[in-house]
């Protein structure tokens, strides 16, 4: 029999069941990332060097290795550690189409969470960050009641849907973690902390050889979907929901996380998890990134106008059943019904103004400027990319109605200062920008783009952040 990809994936064999490997062997391509085995307690260029070999530039992968090391440092001494690294997610295109059945086109960014753990003798999930001196602990049991408001909220959520799902005794880990990802900036550093938590788990419990997911999870799509399902509380296959975070959002971060790969951005549709293409990113080009230093916490003060968001697309398909008769389980799948259909939704919903913005909004972005842009992309067409993306960002600032002064600025100023297209990304209501640049002239873009940034709004100087990156590797673990 041939290796099936996942052989050579982050988790190998023990993140999908072995008759599911054997299954989906001639259905799944290898776009996954392979961390080599590396000492990590000891020897730090070795991890560098296995994590340039996943993708990551020279720089960032020794700073990923520094990280590590700190991590690893406060770990207590095990024969047996996990290493991790989990990255943040890049939105090209794609705002807030996931949970309404839409498509997406996504990368990993080269930032994450480097994560070490040890599993223990008994029930108990010890968490620390490595920065900061703010160490959580709590029993994985069925009965935790996650702290709403605090950062534990994100893994004690996902211990009690783990305890919930799979019976019987649990063991739990010390886990210590590192990241260079800024945190609530609408790069999925939720999202990531809680993926890495539930293959920390994973990995200590087996959970993977557990009748529950074979019966349920076949591939890295049904994966990126229930771990979507763990933060928003939906049920997944024969796997009962629980409460949540208190966010109704998709699986666009989870399968963004789950199966990015470097240089490449990844189109997909969701609602169930479909890949359609991969992207090559133009030659010549990287990204640079603006952290707002608005805070977009989707479990802060961003949770009720984030839920409008997805709500609004909600009551706009029960319209649309109502109005029909029929049973579409999204905005997605209503337009799909009947080439008509689009037209028809409009004159269904044009008492309702709010209702009919959040159609156009997702209709525009999910059907036009997302499968013209890629079209753009892979014949390297910028000047054709262009008006796609400012299109999106007027869309989001109109229509969708998710942006802030700051957002705005920084997309209008990196466009002004050179850029050929630049878009707010993520939840929004705060957050982050990207800006597509020429590598060449990247360093300076980005000094000359913060230096705008700061003297516009001076107050969010310290809060913010702008690096460089690339589409980089999706989640990886390396082997100590």
């Amino acid at each position: 029999m041939t290796t099936h990809p996942f052989a050579a994936n982050l988790f190998l064999k023990q993140c999908i069941p072995h008759a599911a490997i054997e299954n989906q062997e001639s259905k799944i391509e290898n776009r996954m990332t392979h961390f080599p085995a590396s000492n990590l307690l000891t020897d730090c260029r070795q991890i560098a060097q296995a994590l340039q070999r996943a993708g990551f530039a020279h720089d960032d992968a020794y700073d990923k290795a520094s990280l590590f090391a700190a991590a690893a440092a406060r770990l207590p001494h095990t024969d047996n550690p996990i290493a991790l690294f989990v990255p943040g997610r890049l939105e090209l295109l794609g705002k807030h189409t996931d949970y309404a059945g839409g498509r997406s086109i996504v990368a990993a960014v080269e930032r994450g969470f480097c994560v070490v753990a040890a599993p223990r003798a008994d029930n108990l999930f010890h968490i620390t960050d490595a920065a900061a001196n703010d160490p959580i602990s709590f029993a994985i049991s069925p009965d935790l009641a996650p702290t709403v408001g605090h950062w534990s909220n994100y893994p004690q959520t996902v211990a009690r849907r783990i305890a919930r799902n799979v019976p019987g005794p649990l063991l739990g880990l010390d886990l210590i973690f590192a990241s260079d990802l800024p945190p609530a900036a609408g790069m999925s550093s939720s999202s990531a902390l809680m993926i890495a938590c539930f293959f920390a788990i994973a990995h200590a419990n087996q959970l993977f050889r557990r009748p529950e997911y074979p019966a349920n999870i076949h591939n890295y799509e049904d994966l990126a979907a229930y771990l979507a399902t763990i933060e928003n509380g939906q049920s997944f296959a024969s796997l009962p929901g629980d409460k949540g975070v208190g966010t109704f959002g998709g699986s666009e971060d989870h399968t963004a996380i789950l199966t990015c790969q470097p240089r490449h951005l990844r189109q997909y549709s969701y609602c169930p998890v479909r890949f359609e293409q991969t992207i090559p990113l133009p030659t010549g080009y990287t990204f640079a990134i603006a952290a707002s230093g608005v805070s977009a916490e989707k479990t802060g003060p961003a949770m009720d106008p984030y839920n409008r968001a997805s709500l609004l697309a909600r009551a706009a398909v029960d319209q649309w059943n109502a109005a029909t008769g029929r049973t579409d389980a999204h905005l997605a799948a209503a337009i799909q019904s009947d080439p008509a259909a689009p037209d028809r939704l409009r004159t269904i919903l044009r008492d309702t103004p709010d209702l009919l913005r959040r159609f156009e909004q997702f209709h525009a972005e999910s059907n036009e400027i997302i499968p013209a842009a890629a079209d753009a992309l892979l014949r390297n067409d910028i000047a054709s990319l262009t008006p796609l993306v400012d299109r999106s960002q007027h869309l989001a600032q109109t229509l969708l109605s998710n942006q802030t002064p700051e957002t705005v600025h920084l997309a209008r100023s990196a466009r002004r200062l050179g850029s050929p297209a630049a878009s707010a990304f993520g939840a929004g209501f705060g957050g982050s920008v990207w800006a597509l640049i020429q590598t060449q002239s990247a360093p300076q873009f980005l000094a000359a783009w913060q230096a705008d940034y700061h003297a516009s709004f001076p107050t969010r100087r310290d809060a913010s952040t702008f690096f460089l990156t690339r589409p980089g590797p999706a989640a990886g673990r390396l082997f100590a």
